[in-house]
């Protein structure tokens, strides 16, 4: 198969997968985001009516005076604040961010925190564990699947002194 049809087939069945699982409802639309080398695009989708509540990209005249450059981080974030400020003209206070078959970072990310700092929910970001929370396991428990157990932990085995090898004689 040629190299190209290849790579099309895989980031659409990519985009499939993430979109098979978002629905856009009047109540929360579905938050499109269309990335190119040059701009960036994002738009509100009620998929039952199929109607486009609000959009916002780069190529508008407002963002595209400030941007030379419509196609990074920073007009990304722009992107996403005029797109939350649209949905609230509207009344929309929730979304299902669809992300299509872009990974969820860079300027995909930045235009979808821009959007949830500005009122509109799109995204809740997956926080680590803080280091201070993570404790040890308790002694006498088995640690969890895939940790290993320190040799302190495992407490029962006592380290064997180290044999000293003999030097030969010259």
């Amino acid at each position: 198969m040629n190299q190209q049809k290849a790579k099309l087939k895989r980031r659409q069945r990519r985009g499939f997968h993430v979109r098979n699982k978002i629905t856009g409802t009047p109540e929360r639309p579905r938050l499109s985001v269309y990335r190119s080398s040059k701009h960036i695009y994002a738009q509100l989708i009620d998929d039952l009516a199929g109607v486009t509540l609000a959009s916002a990209s780069s190529m508008e005249a407002d963002v595209r005076k400030d941007f030379a450059n419509g196609g990074n981080i920073k007009a990304a974030s722009v992107v996403g604040k005029r797109l939350a400020e649209a949905a609230k003209a509207k009344g929309i206070g929730l979304a299902a961010f669809d992300r299509g078959h872009y990974k969820f970072h860079g300027r995909v990310k930045a235009l979808a925190m821009a959007a949830n700092e500005n009122g509109l929910k799109c995204c809740e970001p997956k926080k680590p564990p803080r280091p201070d929370q993570a404790a040890p396991p308790p002694k006498g428990e088995k640690p969890a699947k895939g940790e290993k157990a320190t040799k302190a932990e495992k407490g029962d085995k006592a380290e064997k002194p180290k044999k000293e090898k003999a030097k030969k004689p010259e």
